[in-house]
């Protein structure tokens, strides 16, 4: 089973890569629709990888130039926090009900999205004049920048997700960030959040050392690859992938 876990992971990869998401949401899924983990030990694993391939990605964007190097910082040690402290109430919630929690928060990222990319009009619409407002009072975007990742954050703790939709929506509303930017600093965000989420999982029993070196293998490998075609595709087909990828999830995840 080890030799499926990898080949598939490398597929997941391709596509967490591409579309700049931490993947961790996909992951909980895979893991537990088709090969059976229970969703606590799916959650820990999958949140704790999303360290290994996100850098993985992360360097990829960043030699690409999709990175925001002062976003992705103060976002990421914010996040950290909210992970670590969050990660340590899942234990707390029955095996079912954030088996639905998880699901309902993947449609819901997927969902929230589209909104926005979709009914909320071109940059050009109020939302770009509030990142202009926030970009040029540094007070107020690194107070915009830290709530964002305490929120983040503790979303990905108590859920075992990335949070990579919300991470986005905000780069692109509040800080107005392009789709490919906001797709490569998602990458660089998650690796605090997953690092943090991880250990607090690790401390409640809920890490696979095993299975997480078998994930990893494979969505290193397919995310650094991913990562080669964000920019080599039109905006339309990144930001379509951005919403059907947690809502596919979701999904997937309500079938177990």
């Amino acid at each position: 089973m080890a030799i499926e876990i990898i080949l598939i992971m490398i597929a997941a990869g391709l596509i967490v890569g591409f579309v700049g998401a931490g993947g961790s949401g996909f992951i909980i899924s895979i893991l537990t629709v088709l090969f059976g983990f229970p969703i606590h030990v799916a959650l820990g694993t999958a949140l704790a990888s999303m360290l290994f391939s996100s850098f993985s990605g992360a360097v990829s964007h960043y030699r690409e130039g999709n990175v925001t190097l002062r976003a992705g910082l103060i976002i990421g040690i914010f996040g950290a926090v909210g992970a670590f402290i969050s990660s340590h109430f899942s234990g707390f919630i029955p095996e079912d009900i954030l088996n639905y929690l998880t699901a309902g928060m993947l449609v819901l990222s997927g969902v929230v999205l589209c909104i926005r990319l979709l009914l909320m009009g071109k940059p050009s619409d109020k939302g770009t004049t509030i990142s202009a407002f926030i970009y040029q009072n540094k007070v107020i975007y690194f107070i915009s920048a830290a709530l964002l990742g305490i929120l983040t954050g503790a979303l990905s703790g108590l859920f075992g997700i990335g949070s990579a939709p919300f991470i986005q929506i905000g780069l692109l509303i509040l800080l107005g960030l392009s789709a490919q930017q906001s797709a490569g600093t998602t990458m660089m965000i998650i690796i605090p959040i997953a690092l943090a989420g991880g250990v607090g999982y690790a401390q409640l029993g809920f890490l696979d050392i095993k299975l997480l070196l078998e994930v990893v293998a494979g969505t290193m490998i397919g995310s650094y690859i991913g990562a080669k075609f964000t920019k080599r595709v039109r905006p339309v087909y990144l930001k379509t992938a951005m919403v059907l990828l947690p809502i596919f999830a979701g999904f997937l995840l309500l079938s177990a």
